[in-house]
């Protein structure tokens, strides 16, 4: 009898535990343990109750599973995207159709995939250069990602075609500057008031090189977000950057410390 009521209290006490501590415990009690025999009577009769008497617990178990599931998921697609940043590596970060500001020796690359007529790339800009200007071995790569239409295109076309006369840079952040649709008209003004050769600039906008850094980007940006692709989007080292917050430059330093102090898992 004694040995009875000891039982009943222990199986009581785990059961209990067990209940609260997740969705884990439902599943083993409801589903794994019916398959090799039924539970007896008595905890059965003490789930059923403890259930019924504290239904919250099930929206607690439920709500659990579904943030380790994200979680899950999440960490599955961290890891499928470490694998395309090394096994792209030098095309993400040693192209030598990309245009590199900043340090071009340094440490840490930080690589922008950009729209001129991206609002959110357009906010970030201010926080990009602030950190290539005060950290000083940031290495930034700078790939045009023009998925807003034909202006996008064009623009981008005239912007890469500025670094054959040295000006890239300045026009690179002279468009993201300036308000209003960047388009044909907008670049080749933007040129003009740089001091750029426009008539160059236009000859050079259709150089087959211009057509093949458009084309590599593209097909980076799709390897790393599939579709629909977004901007602006980061890499930096083996992490990654898609959303642009106010606080936009200290998560951007502090990606970069981190890379800085632990290096890449992988090629970078």
């Amino acid at each position: 009898m004694k040995l009875d009521k000891l039982s009943n209290g222990l199986v009581a006490t785990v059961l209990a535990a067990a209940i609260t501590s997740a969705a884990a415990s439902y599943i083993v009690l409801c589903y794994s343990l019916p398959t090799v025999g039924a539970l007896p009577a008595s905890v059965e009769r003490i789930a059923r109750d403890y259930l019924t008497k504290n239904p919250e617990i099930l929206v607690q178990m439920t709500t659990e599973l579904e943030k380790r599931q994200a979680f899950e998921q999440q960490h599955q697609a961290a890891r499928r995207q470490q694998k395309t940043i090394f096994e792209n590596a030098d095309a993400i970060f040693r192209s030598p159709v990309a245009n590199v500001a900043g340090n071009p020796n340094g440490d840490v690359s930080v690589v922008e995939f950009f729209d001129y007529n991206c609002g959110y790339c357009r906010r970030a800009l201010s926080d990009v250069v602030k950190l290539v200007n005060e950290d000083g071995k940031v290495r930034l790569v700078l790939k045009e990602l023009p998925i807003f239409g034909d202006d996008s295109v064009a623009a981008a076309k005239l912007a890469l075609a500025s670094n054959k006369q040295g000006k890239y840079f300045q026009m690179h952040q002279k468009l993201l500057s300036e308000h209003g649709a960047a388009n044909e008209a907008k670049a080749l003004q933007v040129a003009k008031e740089l001091g750029l050769d426009v008539d160059k600039l236009k000859k050079d906008a259709e150089d087959p090189d211009i057509k093949n850094a458009l084309d590599e980007a593209k097909g980076l940006a799709h390897k790393l977000q599939g579709a629909p692709l977004s901007t602006p989007y980061y890499v930096i080292g083996d992490q990654v950057l898609d959303a642009v917050s106010d606080r936009f430059f200290d998560e951007l330093k502090a990606v970069v410390a981190e890379v800085r102090r632990r290096g890449c898992a992988g090629p970078c």
